[in-house]
């Protein structure tokens, strides 16, 4: 805001307490005044404005006035300041359990949680309040927020996937019990991305004993990722590493064991060759074949 660098202007807004304003520099203050009046004065103002906020929530914070709070946090809710609308309502729910307005606090209190991105607490809040309010009208929405919070917690693929496992399961949950839900569709699409997700952990991993030279376990590793995820988008390169590691098996296989094991390699070919004939990994595929073959002939 400032070009000169001999000042410094620091805004320090810390809510819900009050905001202040500290000008520090070399030259007096009244110099500053002088030299930038229209900034100091917008400050100023924007100050004033933090300040009257600040204490209009830190009174509702102190006040005894359950229905003020209750009518407050609704208004921060509408007003997407959902920090303090969560805060407004964990102090009034309690003065509201078993009334008609108590299922609406739970309902915003797990929705600001949501809008806050804090999953955690979110999809603990919907499910607890699906459990509680089994009828209502947000049940549906609530489940399947649930269900996303999960989904949004989902990690990169090479992490630790239980939250991918979890949203799985409460995205298949929910169409069980909410067979119409309009949700449903969209449940089905974020089941396939998470599915994915799943199945390209299971590709590295295999792919990961590949790489480690470990053959006989990438032949294990690389047939059950293919087994658990048939239509996973790395079909075709689980194959041809399956194909690979059969070879590299062999050959590095005692002399007796060979035979039988670059067999299984031709074997493992014909599949692969079968099911993709115009494979990127064609040419080396076919190097694979001629190999296999030689020995074989040889022997």
């Amino acid at each position: 805001m400032l070009k000169n660098e001999k000042y410094s202007l620091i805004l320090r807004v810390s809510l819900p307490e009050c905001t202040s304003f500290k000008i520090s520099g070399k030259k007096n203050r009244k110099n500053m005044i002088r030299k930038y009046p229209r900034y100091i004065t917008i400050l100023f103002i924007v100050s004033l404005l933090f300040t009257g906020a600040c204490s209009e929530y830190d009174k509702l914070l102190k006040s005894d006035d359950i229905e003020l709070k209750y009518k407050a946090a609704l208004e921060y809710y509408q007003q997407e300041k959902y920090t303090k609308a969560a805060t407004l309502i964990e102090d009034v729910l309690p003065r509201y359990k078993g009334t008609t307005k108590s299922e609406e606090l739970d309902y915003l209190h797990a929705k600001s949680y949501y809008e806050m991105g804090d999953y955690v607490m979110a999809s603990h809040y919907f499910q607890t309040f699906v459990q509680t309010y089994v009828a209502s009208e947000h049940a549906d929405e609530a489940d399947f927020f649930m269900g996303y919070c999960y989904y949004k917690l989902s990690p990169r693929p090479e992490l630790d996937q239980s939250n991918t496992y979890n949203a799985i399961n409460a995205f298949m949950l929910h169409k069980t019990k909410f067979p119409d839900s309009e949700y449903n569709s969209k449940c089905d699409s974020l089941i396939t991305v998470l599915n994915d997700k799943l199945a390209e952990k299971s590709y590295l991993a295999a792919k990961l004993y590949f790489n480690m030279e470990q053959y006989k376990a990438a032949v294990v590793a690389l047939g059950n990722s293919l087994e658990d995820f048939p239509e996973t988008s790395f079909r075709e390169e689980l194959m041809f590493l399956r194909l690979k590691a059969r070879y590299l098996y062999a050959q590095h296989s005692v002399h007796d064991k060979q035979p039988e094991r670059y067999q299984d390699t031709i074997d493992e070919y014909y599949t692969f060759i079968d099911e993709f004939p115009k494979s990127k990994f064609g040419r080396e595929a076919e190097k694979i074949y001629t190999s296999s073959t030689d020995f074989l002939t040889k022997k």
